[in-house]
């Protein structure tokens, strides 16, 4: 493993153990998708965004630019981020520091999962995930990092 993909890992562990919630419902899920929303329309972000609690997809939208590709990718992204309760970026870069392959090794249908980034775990402190909130649009990193440039912001909204 390359100094540089165990660091990623290191950074995007260390992101995992910080954004955890106190609560997080259907006002919530309006409030952090909006605040997201806002934040992608600024920056001209051609994103699709989505938020889950549970099975329910309980906040989606898409942005100019995107496409129905972007919500493929969001949906594969997410199931991999509920199957593994972490980012979906971090269980690819797990795969990628262990020198493996997600799509070979993970024996898991990637027309199904896909662990790249732009998905993160909804987790309640003292409860565990309880949904994802995610993008699609942008290179795997910029989706990973605009997801976890917003879940801070709004945590410090809180």
């Amino acid at each position: 493993m390359s100094d540089d993909a165990q660091s990623t890992l290191d950074r995007i562990e260390g992101e995992e153990r910080e954004l955890i919630l106190s609560r997080f419902d259907l006002s919530d899920a309006w409030a952090l998708g909006s605040r997201m929303r806002a934040a992608a329309e600024t920056a001209s972000l051609p994103i699709v965004i989505g938020i889950t609690l549970g099975e329910a997809r309980v906040f989606h939208t898409a942005l100019p630019g995107s496409s129905a590709d972007n919500d493929g990718w969001l949906e594969r992204k997410t199931r991999v981020a509920r199957r593994y309760g972490r980012s979906s970026y971090g269980v690819g870069q797990s795969f990628r520091a262990a020198g493996k392959d997600f799509d070979a090794d993970a024996r898991l249908d990637p027309a199904l999962y896909a662990a790249h980034g732009g998905v993160f775990p909804l987790t309640i402190a003292g409860v565990g995930v309880v949904g994802t909130v995610g993008v699609s649009g942008l290179p795997q990193a910029d989706d990973h990092a605009f997801v976890v440039e917003q879940l801070r912001a709004y945590l410090a909204e809180l």
